[in-house]
């Protein structure tokens, strides 16, 4: 299974501005800068995604693990926070 997902940028890192685009469009141009990343400002950011999806897996895979064992969860939620340093991923704390 292939999945794709396409970033594109306009100017510089801190001046300059984005959009993310998935597949499935659910992602189609959304915005991102340098704002949305490091401050408040409105889009996405790649770290928000990775967080998300990290989330998402580790739910559903759950859901499998727990109906495997005889149980079919109602309603499960994770929240991912997810810490970066230097670029990189330092911390993936999901609390269900």
């Amino acid at each position: 299974m292939i999945r794709t997902g396409t970033a594109v940028w306009n100017g510089s890192g801190k001046e300059g501005n984005g959009h993310l685009s998935t597949q499935s469009t659910v992602l189609n141009k959304t915005q991102y800068s340098f704002n949305s990343r490091f401050a408040d400002g409105i889009g996405t950011n790649p770290e928000e995604l990775i967080a998300a999806a990290h989330a998402g897996c580790f739910t559903m895979k759950l859901s499998f693990v727990l109906g495997a064992a005889g149980f079919t969860p109602e309603t499960l939620e994770t929240k991912c926070e997810l810490e970066f340093r230097d670029g990189a991923v330092t911390k993936s704390h999901l609390i269900v």
